[in-house]
């Protein structure tokens, strides 16, 4: 069977987005979430990632929250196209060491967002929903770590070098950046292993499973499949499991209402909250109720 391609157009960038392939061959599968991750991998993709901006990577997450890829990636187009250079390369593994911090037309994404107008800001990414709160957030953001850290190159350098918690944690005290948004920023940016952003397709799926407690809140399930999967597995595990639970495993018609063949996961699945014979689907904290 051959593999789906990673889409280019989501959170991680895809195959633009930095990051390498990486094999499961060999890997332990000696826990239900590792052998569902192997699994996914085998039909998606198997990659580490890594490499993107941090800042840009930081907006980019902000302007995901609560909404769609589709709706989220017109934004953040837009925002670059008028507040930093769009057709800048972005930051690869290679380069990791000598960033300059500025862009091929000289701006600091840092500077110019810390500037910005909130209101030209809202107007700008209004795509991705909640525009005015994320425009504040996105100034509030670039203000600090301007503040704190300079520019755009020091912040690349701090959370590329520093202990994934400390950055973590530093993440998590900025205005409107809860644990998906620090982790995704850890993962694509930092290129951290072991790290498992958890987002509400990922914490549907693996609660349905039955992996982790049908009444786990993200930061549980995130700590148990951090946990059972293997460190390299994490990032693609993330990311494949965004994909499945778009094409298989969608919060009000799971595929296996039509049945074991169709979904690739039902024998490691406990379906948790799914009544296949009934055709019923509860989240899976409301099925013990």
């Amino acid at each position: 069977m051959s593999k789906d391609p990673e889409p280019d157009r989501n959170i991680s960038g895809g195959a633009a987005g930095g990051g390498a392939e990486v094999s499961c061959s060999g890997e332990r599968t000696d826990t239900r979430g590792a052998a569902v991750v192997d699994r996914l991998g085998d039909r998606y993709w198997e990659k580490t990632y890594g490499g993107r901006d941090a800042f840009e990577c930081l907006v980019r997450t902000i302007l995901s929250q609560n909404t769609s890829d589709a709706a989220s990636q017109p934004a953040h187009d837009a925002l670059l196209e008028r507040y930093g250079d769009s057709e800048a390369p972005r930051l690869t593994e290679a380069s990791n060491a000598q960033r300059s911090g500025s862009r091929d037309d000289g701006t600091d994404l840092v500077a110019a967002l810390a500037d910005a107008d909130q209101a030209s800001l809202a107007e700008t990414i209004s795509g991705a929903g909640l525009h005015n709160q994320k425009s504040a957030r996105i100034i509030d953001i670039a203000q600090r770590i301007r503040s704190e850290y300079g520019g755009e190159a020091a912040f690349d350098a701090f959370l590329r070098g520093e202990p994934a918690e400390s950055v973590r944690e530093t993440l998590l005290d900025m205005t409107g950046v809860g644990p998906k948004t620090a982790d995704c920023v850890l993962l694509f940016a930092g290129g951290r292993d072991g790290v498992f952003p958890v987002d509400t397709h990922v914490h549907r799926i693996y609660r349905r499973l039955g992996i982790a407690p049908a009444g786990a809140d993200h930061e549980r399930v995130r700590e148990i499949l951090e946990r059972d999967v293997p460190d390299q597995h994490c990032g693609f595990g993330h990311t494949a499991s965004i994909q499945f639970g778009r094409e298989y495993c969608s919060a009000r018609k799971p595929a296996c209402l039509d049945g074991p063949e169709a979904c690739p996961l039902y024998d490691l699945c406990d379906r948790v909250g799914v009544d296949p014979a009934a055709s019923e689907v509860v989240d899976p904290a409301e099925a013990n109720q």
